[in-house]
């Protein structure tokens, strides 16, 4: 197998989200990025990883023919049954596969995910898997360049409050939230600052989305002070 993500062309039968291109490994000034691109056909469960995610799981390009029962071993013990439940909840339902997960790849070294995806359509438009990337957040290291970081201060209202919603929804550090807005921005070839004005801008109609989210939330932010432990 010496491909494990098919070209484009290889797979015209299938109509791509919009932005899930394949993963760039090589970004800015040539700083290698922790990207990875996966599918999954729900028809028969079968994945395929790009070699960027193989080698987070420990494995050299076309070593391991990827599965659900291999993804799982490689689960960190405390992530596992989580993430089990997620895979089979977007099987059973058509759901795109998201999750924040460590995977122990075959030397015993943990690595922290994000796992970011769409659904994958047919031509006829009928949903026949999920496709996206792994984000590799573990011991994530600033290499801005110069006009990242003008193009942060120029816009840095905003770029605060998109990062602010990608540490609550991700669970991320302030700067793991700004490194994938960065790696969104690169990948996409559109600015950081217009990138993050999109993302605020289209937050707060989903928000009216998910009044489940809203209610406990609520919950939470008026009883914040029955939970603060003394000193």
């Amino acid at each position: 197998m010496d491909q494990v993500i098919p070209a484009a062309a290889e797979v015209e039968q299938v109509v791509a989200p919009d932005g899930l291109a394949e993963a760039e490994t090589v970004i800015g000034t040539g700083t290698p990025q922790p990207v990875g691109s996966f599918r999954l056909w729900f028809a028969d469960q079968r994945w395929e990883w790009s070699d960027e995610v193989a080698a987070m799981h420990g494995y050299a390009p076309g070593e391991v023919e990827p599965t659900t029962t291999l993804l799982l071993t490689h689960q960190h013990p405390e992530d596992r049954e989580r993430v089990e439940g997620a895979i089979t909840a977007m099987i059973e339902n058509g759901e795109p596969f998201s999750s924040r997960h460590r995977i122990i790849d075959t030397s015993g070294y943990e690595h922290e995910v994000i796992a970011v995806a769409d659904l994958m359509a047919d031509e006829d438009g009928a949903v026949v898997g999920t496709q996206g990337y792994y984000i590799e957040i573990t011991d994530i290291v600033q290499d801005y360049s110069e006009e990242e970081l003008a193009e942060s201060y120029e816009g840095r209202e905003t770029i605060e409050q998109a990062k602010g919603v990608l540490m609550l929804v991700y669970g991320l550090t302030p700067d793991q939230a700004f490194r994938l807005l960065r790696w969104r921005s690169q990948e996409s070839n559109v600015k950081l600052r217009v990138l993050a004005t999109q993302l605020v801008a289209e937050l707060r109609p989903l928000s009216a989305e998910i009044p489940q989210f809203r209610t406990r939330f609520d919950h939470r932010l008026l009883t914040l002070h029955e939970r603060v432990q003394p000193g």
